[in-house]
């Protein structure tokens, strides 16, 4: 059991400059090794930030804290050049390794380290600050105008955008929120935004909170306008003359006797409510409505070989059942009929031999739902023997079956999870894209666990974890996607010690988080509880 959860903030100084035009454009990438093995899995990326030598990135990585553990992290940055999500395409910028102890341990929980990595030359520091999350779930929705802000550009005006930090125990600041930009104006009114309380002030409501006005710049060397302090309870007051701050250029102040102020920023609005978490809505009722797809592609050899990824051998299970059974066994708690729709595709089928990409496992069109995983592992079986494995690989008419299920009910009653089980080799990445596209507006995810040996570029692609997938410039409203290449688990060759317990948690591991996406934007509560039976004597 994890003892608490800690956010990690990145902070790089004197990156190398690897752009011959303009200034780097870093991202910095986290891995962590699972305990006992010494393979690094990659756990998280920051945002890109534009030209710069010396980003303060936003987004944090959070890590359970376990203090009897030895938490092995690995920081590599690279300077983007591309939207590509393979980092063997961008420039690398130096590296450093430390534990998480080792942060939290430091004076501050603040560790600097040199980037190193790059034979013979001087990679810059890294800064890494850790602090332990608090479990306020409140998260506050705050929006902000300002007026008559100082004039930075010599064409035009300025163009406004501010940046939040929460003040830390020793003094220092950490950035939590940046606003968007509005362009050419002196006095913007910025989009409302939504910030978990915990990032604002981590739960200690008279912390001080610095904003920075700053007028952004292409180049990245934005202008500063100036700044004010607040604290999260002078926020709370809502909308009044306590909220209206001047906004100070110190560097103004003390060379100008009659400097005022570099202009007013207001609060406009302020609400707070509580983050509702996946297990409340799992207690309110919402049932997990689980659907498997399997691939009968030829490209996965012949079911009688060995050598197929099909293969089904008297003394173990192969590829695709170990790992129907590692997702289902966890999933099917979270289902109370127990009965999970079994779908193939890519094969021809009895009994006229007509390619199909949603036939029933169990052979019944008109309910293609098997009794519990052991069901589905049995239809899975028998199908492998009556049908004949063909192409080509269409994801898009699984997708579309489970989403017009989906689209049944929308009152956030019923989630719905497709298992898509394959090699990876798919023929309709447009059609999938738009079924994908169209899915992310429904109560549902898609899983898709890559089996065998095959470069799964498509399917990093479909993730959408880096670059949010889209069809015909329609971009998809929620990631729903989760890629899991089977061979990450499979240590020591196969039906060795299978890592079942590390593939279901990684593949589970986005699903909460989609669920949520999906209630807050429909703006679905979770009902109460329901009240337990009274006890009978």
């Amino acid at each position: 059991v994890p003892a608490t959860r800690v956010e990690l903030t990145v902070s790089c100084r004197q990156l190398l400059d690897r752009d011959t035009f303009s200034k780097s454009d870093p991202l910095c990438v986290l891995y962590t090794q699972r305990p006992g093995s010494h393979q690094w899995r990659e756990f998280g990326r920051t945002e890109v930030i534009d030209n710069s030598l010396n980003p303060d990135f936003l987004r944090k990585f959070v890590l359970d804290y376990c203090f009897e553990e030895r938490q092995n992290l690995r920081f590599d940055l690279y300077d983007v050049d591309s939207k590509s999500p393979d980092l063997s395409k961008h420039d690398f910028l130096g590296q450093a390794f430390c534990t998480l102890g080792e942060i939290v341990g430091s004076a501050g929980s603040r560790l600097e380290k040199p980037l190193t990595g790059i034979p013979g030359k001087k990679c810059g520091t890294i800064i890494l600050i850790a602090e332990e999350l608090g479990n306020c779930r409140d998260v506050a929705t705050l929006q902000f105008c300002a007026n008559k802000l100082d004039k930075k550009d010599f064409f035009g005006k300025s163009d406004p955008f501010m940046v939040f930090y929460r003040s830390n125990e020793d003094g220092t600041f950490t950035i939590c929120h940046k606003t968007e930009v509005v362009r050419n104006t002196l006095n913007p009114v910025w989009a409302a935004f939504a910030i978990p309380v915990r990032a604002l002030c981590n739960g200690d409501h008279d912390r001080a909170i610095k904003v920075e006005v700053y007028d952004w710049d292409r180049d990245g060397s934005h202008d500063f306008i100036g700044e004010f302090t607040t604290s999260y309870r002078e926020l709370a007051r809502g909308q009044s003359h306590f909220n209206v701050y001047e906004v100070v250029n110190p560097r103004k102040k003390m060379k100008k006797k009659k400097y005022l102020n570099s202009g007013t920023v207001t609060l406009l609005s302020f609400a707070v409510e509580a983050e509702h978490t996946f297990l409340d809505y799992i207690r309110g009722g919402t049932q997990l409505n689980f659907t498997v797809a399997i691939d009968f592609t030829a490209s996965n050899g012949n079911p009688s070989q060995p050598t197929s990824l099909h293969y089904l051998s008297p003394f173990q299970l192969n590829a695709y059942s170990l790992a129907l059974r590692a997702v289902g066994d966890i999933i099917q708690d979270y289902d109370s009929d127990k009965m999970f729709p079994a779908l193939g595709f890519g094969a021809k089928v009895p009994p006229d031999g007509h390619v199909s990409h949603e036939f029933p496992l169990n052979g019944d069109a008109s309910n293609p739902a098997c009794h519990g995983i052991a069901g589905v592992l049995e239809a899975y079986q028998r199908s492998l023997r009556r049908v004949q494995l063909y192409g080509p690989t269409n994801f898009a008419p699984v997708v579309n079956h489970v989403a017009r299920s989906a689209a049944m009910v929308l009152d956030g009653s019923q989630y719905f999870v497709l298992l898509i089980i394959t090699d990876g080799v798919i023929s309709d990445m447009a059609q999938t894209k738009e079924a994908i596209v169209n899915a992310a507006k429904l109560p549902m995810s898609i899983i898709i666990v890559g089996v065998g040996q095959a470069e799964f570029d498509a399917m990093v692609e479909l993730d959408g974890d880096d670059i949010r997938i889209s069809s015909r410039g329609k971009v998809a409203e929620r990631d729903i996607v989760q890629f899991v290449p089977f061979r990450d688990y499979m240590s020591g060759g196969p039906g060795a010690g299978l890592s079942m317990a590390g593939l279901a948690r990684e593949v589970l591991a986005e699903i909460p988080d989609q669920l949520l996406s999906y209630m807050k934007a429909r703006g679905i509560k979770p009902p109460p509880v329901p009240p337990m039976p009274p006890e009978t004597p």
